[in-house]
């Protein structure tokens, strides 16, 4: 009778024990997240300067979120931040499918190359930014040089302190960060295909196109679908660049989400407004995601 008791016992226990062990780091996960949320929640409904005072003053109601619209360039940094999400994405997804398809032809120097793609993403973005940077210099930058020698109007002010050019150097330092991420993940996407799938279709007269969109993309799309959602939350909160490069300017031509939120909490120390920037940004990025999700993984079989 007591063994008849003890076995389920041990069986709950047993399954029990994955739960009881993974339960602190979640813990102290929700804790790392739910507070700052909470604070931030509350403190959006509060008038809350710390050059002024260093605590809350009084409540507000909704008058932070307002002043989010209309004391700030909120809707130029969203227009900033989509356009270079949308086509940093896009690019860099598509420069990477290249890439990709270029290493998985076996040509030679693949491994050298797959060896030089991981290091441009091991450099840290505001190394990146510096790097850059110098390179715009107009006049002595290599790429401003480069630029003007096949005949590009390069601005007198250079191509930092543009509006017209200013967010596309920002894009152009970051695609040349991460493209190399997208090129090695649907690499090892193009390695999962099975050989016998593709020497099938061959056999039945695919062509290269053919091979491509029929059997190449949706077999890795899963794995496409994936790495771009990642890469396209990385870009929503693209600062590093933005802070080293041109600093949201000239006037808001560059300036994006995070780094109009960090001149509103850290320069103007605007908690209450920061606080309720946050809360927005938060809403647009998980309603952003959720649509990409229904839309993207639709037709996914679990």
């Amino acid at each position: 009778m007591s063994a008849s008791v003890t076995r389920p016992a041990i069986a709950m226990r047993r399954r029990a024990l994955p739960y009881l062990l993974i339960l602190p780091s979640i813990v102290a996960l929700l804790a790392l997240i739910i507070y700052p949320l909470l604070f931030s929640l509350k403190n959006s409904f509060y008038l809350w300067n710390l050059q002024t005072s260093p605590v809350p003053l009084l409540f507000v109601g909704l008058q932070n979120y307002r002043s989010v619209f209309t004391n700030s360039p909120f809707v130029d940094a969203l227009r900033n931040t989509l356009i270079l999400s949308i086509v940093g994405t896009f690019i860099q997804f598509w420069f990477g499918m290249g890439i990709a398809l270029l290493l998985s032809s076996r040509l030679k120097g693949t491994s050298l190359a797959r060896t030089l793609l991981i290091m441009p993403t091991t450099i840290a973005p505001i190394v990146v930014g510096f790097l850059f940077r110098y390179m715009y210099y107009e006049g002595s930058g290599l790429i401003s040089w480069l630029l003007a020698s096949v005949g590009f109007p390069v601005p007198p002010q250079g191509l930092l302190g543009s509006g017209k050019t200013a967010l596309a150097s920002i894009a152009l330092a970051d695609i040349w960060q991460w493209t190399p991420f997208f090129a090695i993940v649907l690499y090892a996407g193009l390695l999962s295909i099975p050989d016998d799938v593709i020497e099938a279709a061959r056999v039945d007269g695919a062509g290269g196109w053919q091979l491509f969109s029929r059997i190449t993309l949706p077999l890795m799309w899963r794995t496409a679908v994936v790495v771009i959602m990642i890469r396209f939350m990385q870009l929503f909160n693209m600062f590093d660049l933005v802070l080293v490069l041109t600093r949201g300017g000239p006037g808001t031509a560059s300036r994006t989400l995070s780094y109009n939120l960090y001149l509103e909490g850290l320069n103007n120390y605007n908690i209450g407004v920061a606080s309720a920037m946050t809360w927005i940004i938060v809403i647009l990025v998980t309603i952003l995601v959720n649509l990409y999700i229904l839309i993207a993984f639709r037709n996914w079989e679990w």
